[in-house]
């Protein structure tokens, strides 16, 4: 009952800027979703097979994703790749994609065309200082038995790449994706105002020990311990402007998250901002937080305001959306219609705040 004054508060529709939305069955049954979270704005990952490395490509993905929800606004990105030239930035920067999303090699799905080196695209970095274009960084490194990395110090131990690059180009504008460690919060506060960070609700709510032995929990980069989730939380509260709302809300096939070697991804779609609530309610009940830093003014700035001013991007809709205390309950499975897709989401089967629009 700590946030009940929040019940009937009135906000601004949100915008999430990190989300899989896939292809094809996938594609058709996660999309329709996206305002059922309280989301009309997001900004779409490019790591589909082929992934998205043409501005051609990245129109034809839109136009398929308006289609399924036209009163959506999906900002597009092009996936970092050797064919990646300073030229194909100038293109996507006119033709209207949003940014340029780096995975390291091999370290989360879809990731096997990532990058080994990223001196080879110093000149595409440039150029994207040059035309302000944002770039998107999944920030690990591979693990490596031999230098001590595993997933739970994969981020941490990509921060000092993440730092070398704002140093060499610092009028670019950097998001570190989907931050889960307190170093990577303390990262971003020490750079300038062209950096910023993405928190998921999941990482708003996960420590290591509820995605291990719980496939529906794990993700890349995994949810790490106490003191980074509180980072991560206070963080999410502070109203600093370089922190905001990217849920990489990721579906797999239930089948993949029931094999011997299940896939990373968390789906939280369908409960967006219901799930970021749900946290911050956790966070006072547990003493992180306190109930006086959840303000109106807070919430609109990390659900609504913040990352759609770090992009440039205005909200055309001009859409409301009122919170709602513990009205819905998280399906235990999703089925395409056609039955050939099913995918768990996040916290199946619990109450969580819901959202009506206005």
């Amino acid at each position: 009952m700590a946030l009940q004054k929040l019940d009937g508060l009135e906000l601004p529709a949100a915008a999430d800027m990190h989300v899989h939305l896939r292809d094809g069955a996938m594609t058709e049954l996660v999309t329709p979703m996206i305002r059922q979270g309280g989301v009309n704005m997001v900004y779409v990952m490019p790591n589909l097979v082929p992934p998205i490395t043409t501005v051609r490509h990245a129109f034809d993905y839109q136009r398929r994703l308006q289609e399924i929800e036209p009163n959506v606004t999906f900002l597009m990105s092009l996936y970092l790749h050797p064919s990646i030239t300073p030229e194909i930035v100038r293109k996507a920067k006119h033709g209207g994609v949003t940014g340029i999303k780096s995975y390291p090699h091999g370290v989360t799905t879809h990731s096997d065309q990532g990058v080994m080196s990223y001196e080879e695209f110093y000149p595409v970095f440039e150029e994207m200082e040059r035309e302000d274009m944002v770039l998107n960084i999944h920030g690990e490194l591979p693990p490596s038995a031999g230098e001590d990395i595993t997933v739970l110090s994969a981020e941490e131990a990509f921060l000092p790449t993440f730092l070398d690059l704002h140093r060499r180009f610092p009028k670019l504008r950097i998001i570190l994706e989907h931050c889960t460690s307190a170093a990577a919060i303390e990262a971003v506060k020490s750079c300038g105002p062209t950096v910023a960070a993405t928190i998921t609700a999941h990482h708003l709510f996960m420590i290591v020990d509820d995605w291990a032995g719980d496939p529906h929990c794990f993700c890349k980069p995994v949810a790490k311990l106490p003191s980074d989730r509180r980072a991560l939380l206070k963080a999410a509260v502070s109203g600093d402007s370089r922190f905001f709302l990217g849920t990489d809300s990721a579906p797999h096939p239930a089948i993949s998250k029931r094999a011997d070697k299940y896939a990373a991804g968390v789906f939280t779609q369908p409960h967006a901002v219901g799930l970021v609530i749900d946290a911050l309610e956790q966070g006072i009940d547990t003493g992180v937080l306190k109930a006086d830093e959840v303000t109106e003014e807070k919430l609109e700035r990390f659900l609504c305001i913040n990352g759609r001013t770090f992009y440039g991007v205005e909200d055309d809709r001009k859409e409301k959306i009122v919170l709602r205390k513990s009205s819905s309950t998280i399906e235990n499975i999703l089925t395409s219609k056609d039955g050939s897709v099913e995918v768990v989401p996040f916290k199946r089967g619990k109450l969580t705040w819901g959202v009506e629009w206005r």
